[in-house]
């Protein structure tokens, strides 16, 4: 079904007949609707929808859709919007350093089609994860970062990933923070996942300052990256209890699992065309 399917992401401010005149347009030229969902964040006085059809018998080109869309419509109700079609599979680069358990996650439901991804490369600066990308048949890029090299590098990576035409970029426990010119390339397209127990436990063992005060829950947060760090609008988010029975080894293995999870789930959503952002926010439908 999904495979001749549009999909309509907008967002504007609330105000009278969004929904009559955008299923108007649909019924109007012939749309088969599978799914219509819709949000209004009365705080912000803003209004989300997302709509999904059948493109078979629809009226207007696929080519000329986002045209007529915007002139008719868009325009109208000051929207900011997009369509995608579920037969363009996306491209979706992955970054790792030396953490294993988020680059195997995200391979083994790529491996067994569990996602419709292309992954056209992996970029690391460590080569350990080489002979796991050979195995995949992925092309692997080792660039090793020092504060002395970083903007050669980046710019390395940069011209890679617009070579290889990527849509999105899942950083999987990737140990470099990301300069504001590269995030600015790829706005609300790269993921990061991280502990939850920020900002409280920053550093570089977290577990070990969060065992150490007896914690009483741990999470991750998949976000999408922006110039300030791990605070860009969250997809994903979840915690699990922990008590005193835990170990640091318990620690650190829950936090592992709960981190593949939910990064997975972030990346399910965004790669299925259910994320629309706004004001460092999102609303995810389902």
């Amino acid at each position: 079904m999904k495979e001749n399917t549009a999909i309509l992401l907008m967002h504007c401010p609330e105000q009278i007949g969004i929904i009559d005149a955008v299923t108007d347009f649909l019924s109007d030229n012939n749309a088969e609707t599978i799914k219509m969902q819709q949000h209004v964040d009365y705080v912000e006085n803003h209004f989300y929808m997302r709509v999904e059809w059948k493109t078979d018998n629809f009226n207007i080109p696929i080519e000329k859709i986002g045209e007529f869309f915007g002139t008719l419509i868009a325009k109208k109700f000051q929207m900011k919007w997009s369509i995608e079609f579920h037969d363009r599979v996306p491209r979706m680069a992955i970054m790792v350093s030396k953490y294993a358990h988020c680059i195997y996650d995200l391979l083994s439901r790529y491996d067994s089609g569990e996602w419709q991804v292309e992954i056209p490369l992996i970029i690391s600066n460590h080569e350990k994860f080489r002979p796991l990308a050979e195995k995949f048949n992925i092309p692997y890029h080792c660039l090793p970062i020092t504060k002395e090299n970083k903007a050669i590098q980046e710019a390395a990576e940069l011209k890679l990933l617009k070579e290889h035409k990527v849509d999105l970029i899942v950083l999987a426990r990737y140990m470099q923070v990301l300069t504001d010119d590269f995030i600015a390339h790829y706005p609300n397209k790269i993921i990061n996942i991280h502990h939850s127990s920020l900002p409280a436990f920053a550093g570089a063992n977290p577990y070990k300052a969060a065992y150490n005060r007896g914690v009483k829950f741990l999470g991750a947060t998949a976000h999408y990256v922006t110039a300030d760090l791990d605070e860009g609008p969250i997809i994903s988010q979840e915690v699990i209890p922990i008590s005193h029975r835990d170990s640091l080894s318990d620690l650190k293995r829950k936090g592992k699992d709960i981190e593949k999870v939910v990064l997975a789930k972030a990346v399910w959503s965004h790669i299925n065309f259910n994320v629309l952002s706004y004001k460092n926010k999102t609303v995810v439908f389902d």
